[in-house]
């Protein structure tokens, strides 16, 4: 049964093999190019001020790159999902060759099972390599950003894409299975998983660790280090802040801008200081905006994450998935038994 499931599914091996050595001749080529780029941003650290402009210009340069390499892979898994998963038992019971297996000593649990683990393992293997190969390419900008909880970026590095692959071609084989239509079969798969990445890192992945919080005092400094300021709704927020003690920290949530007593900055005083603010001739990227909200005495309230907890998040969210998976492919055994003619 091995056997048959390995040469049904050659062609898409053979497929994803050529895939892989195009991605690895890239992350090559990128990785040494990334490493070049980061060497001679660290050869001007040794010249005061010049440190942080060269590091801030290494991660603009690679930005759009880095997040279109990880979307890349995260279209990657959907496919490996709606053209692995889905067609892996609906083309089999939409031809009908379903009962030519079951008509032999093969039982519906061991075909099923045996076509699922081959595909399978085989999308854990291939996503755990392109994985390991982006996160090598990517690990100095990555190391200069320290935004390694980044929706997109998180996703796409280390164990996780692992799990992403195996609830693919998981769900894909379970909705194969209840729709018996390859086509139709495909379109729900890919809506699916789909849906399923966007709800993970916005409802579940917060949640698996409780978070930790802080104060963080708001002065000149801090404000130009800062990202935006106010919003479209009007509003005394600040958006981008990095905790000093916590560079590499996951921030899930601030607070508007407060004062000493705790309330929320009045929008009349932080307009006042965001439309018209004296004159000083500070430079920065908000400059006399935030020498005018510096001397207000505010703070933040903040929730986050520490950087230390990325591995934990990485096998907590990992081994969500797998568990996602293995209640799907339970679900899938007892349909196929009970339910199936």
């Amino acid at each position: 049964m091995i056997w048959l499931s390995w040469r049904q599914f050659r062609w898409q091996a053979l497929v994803a093999a050529v895939a892989l050595v195009l991605v690895a001749a890239y992350a090559l080529y990128l990785g040494s190019d990334v490493r070049d780029a980061f060497a001679a941003a660290r050869s001007n650290c040794g010249t005061g001020t010049s440190c942080p402009q060269a590091m801030a210009e290494l991660k603009a340069h690679y930005r759009e790159t880095m997040l279109f390499l990880a979307a890349a892979l995260g279209l990657a898994l959907a496919l490996l999902g709606t053209f692995w998963g889905a067609p892996l038992v609906a083309r089999e019971l939409e031809a009908g060759t379903h009962r030519l297996v079951w008509n032999q000593s093969v039982t519906r649990r061991r075909w099923l099972a045996t076509k699922l683990l081959v595909t399978a393992l085989t999308a854990m293997a291939v996503t755990g390599v392109a994985s390991a190969l982006l996160t090598w390419a990517a690990r100095p900008v990555d190391e200069a950003s320290a935004n390694r909880f980044d929706t997109i970026l998180f996703g796409s590095r280390n164990l996780a894409p692992v799990g992403y692959a195996l609830f693919a071609v998981t769900l894909g084989t379970v909705i194969g299975l209840v729709v018996r239509r390859t086509l139709p079969a495909i379109g729900v798969t890919m809506a699916a998983f789909i849906a399923v990445q966007f709800l993970v890192p916005n409802l579940v992945r917060p949640h698996l660790m409780p978070p930790e919080t802080a104060t963080m005092a708001m002065s000149a400094d801090a404000i130009n280090r800062a990202r935006n300021l106010g919003s479209i709704t009007g509003g005394s927020v600040i958006g981008g802040v990095t905790l000093p003690d916590e560079p590499d920290a996951w921030i899930s949530s601030t607070s508007p801008l407060l004062t000493a007593d705790g309330r929320p900055l009045s929008s009349a005083r932080f307009d006042a200081c965001l439309n018209s603010p004296p004159r000083t001739g500070v430079r920065g990227t908000f400059g006399d905006t935030a020498v005018c909200l510096g001397k207000l005495d505010l703070h933040l309230r903040i929730t986050y994450q520490p950087g230390t907890r990325y591995w934990a998040f990485q096998l907590l969210e990992t081994g969500f998935y797998v568990l996602l998976s293995a209640l799907l492919a339970a679900f899938a055994l007892w349909r196929i038994r009970h339910r199936l003619t």
